[in-house]
């Protein structure tokens, strides 16, 4: 089976991070996700999601994310069904975070809202991932590609072998 959920919106309001009885952070916050499409009278279309991130994740987006950015999400879709004070049953979705990201440059976002459809955010910015991170190289080191004098160039007369 297979959950994942990648989303790409905009903070609807300040993250809000709280502390479970073990100290453990927790930060729910919504996003509005453009639809793909306009409405009949021309309006865009968004739709709402509550998400909640765990831990450092938490505590990334609410140091760095507030009301009006943007933000890379990908996690798993839960349920979040509760019953109230009344006894009644309310059902309900979210999304649980696994990594979250920027999802547009720091000038893009110290103008404002200047988000435009289609157009590319700088998606090569820190990011964290809820899960221990990968050995990876540094910045630093240089990949050893090694002796290329054993290869020779293939010349070909441009039609495709298969």
């Amino acid at each position: 089976m297979f959950n994942k959920v990648i989303l790409m919106g905009r903070l609807v309001a300040d993250p809000e991070l709280r502390q479970t009885p073990s100290n453990i952070s927790v930060c729910r916050f919504r996003i509005a996700v453009d639809r793909g499409y306009s409405s009949n009278n021309g309006e865009r279309q968004a739709d709402f999601i509550s998400i909640v991130a765990w831990r450092q994740s938490a505590e990334f987006v609410s140091r760095f994310f507030s009301k009006g950015k943007m933000i890379i999400v990908e996690g798993s879709l839960r349920n979040a069904d509760y019953t109230d004070a009344n006894g009644v049953k309310h059902y309900a979705m979210e999304v649980q975070a696994d990594r979250v990201s920027f999802g547009e440059s720091k000038s893009a976002s110290a103008g404002g809202s200047s988000y435009q459809q289609g157009g590319s955010g700088n998606f090569q910015q820190p990011s964290y991932q809820q899960s221990e991170p990968m050995a990876s190289q540094s910045a630093n080191e240089s990949v050893q590609i090694g002796d290329l004098g054993d290869f020779e160039e293939i010349l070909s007369d441009g039609d495709v072998p298969f």
